[in-house]
């Protein structure tokens, strides 16, 4: 069975209304129907705060479903996650210092200096995404 019809029937089982389980863990009542739709996954501190609120065990909504195991596992990747945190910065830095060291190559080219300039604030921008992203 799946994350989402487990999530609803141990809402109605406990005798909650979308809105009460919403109201207890402290999200929208339309986040709790994307959840039990599985438009969307919780998060794992939302699945243990469900998991209390329904009195049903972290081991009966999680087993059996691989996608939501994988949604977990992905989420709480730290290491993963700081790998491509730093490869990204180590990107934007070397293309940083391509586009500038190409720059002097190529005297009073205003074009290419303003192209480098936007590629330096586009990239810097991204990474800036990935770093508040992240937290």
């Amino acid at each position: 069975m799946k994350i989402g019809q487990k999530l609803k029937d141990a809402r109605i089982r406990s005798g909650f209304t979308q809105e009460y389980a919403a109201e207890k863990i402290n999200v929208s009542r339309q986040t709790i129907s994307n959840w039990e739709n599985e438009k969307s996954y919780p998060d794992i501190m939302s699945v243990i705060e469900l998991s209390s609120l329904y009195s049903v065990s972290l081991d009966n909504l999680l087993k059996g479903d691989q996608k939501m195991i994988e949604h977990l596992k992905e989420n709480t990747d730290i290491v993963k996650s700081s790998k491509k945190l730093i490869a990204a910065i180590i990107c934007n830095i070397l293309l940083a210092s391509v586009l500038i060291a190409l720059s002097f190559f190529i005297p009073e080219n205003r074009y290419y200096l303003i192209g480098v300039f936007c590629m330096i604030v586009i990239s810097a921008s991204a990474l800036l995404y990935q770093i508040i992203k992240r937290f």
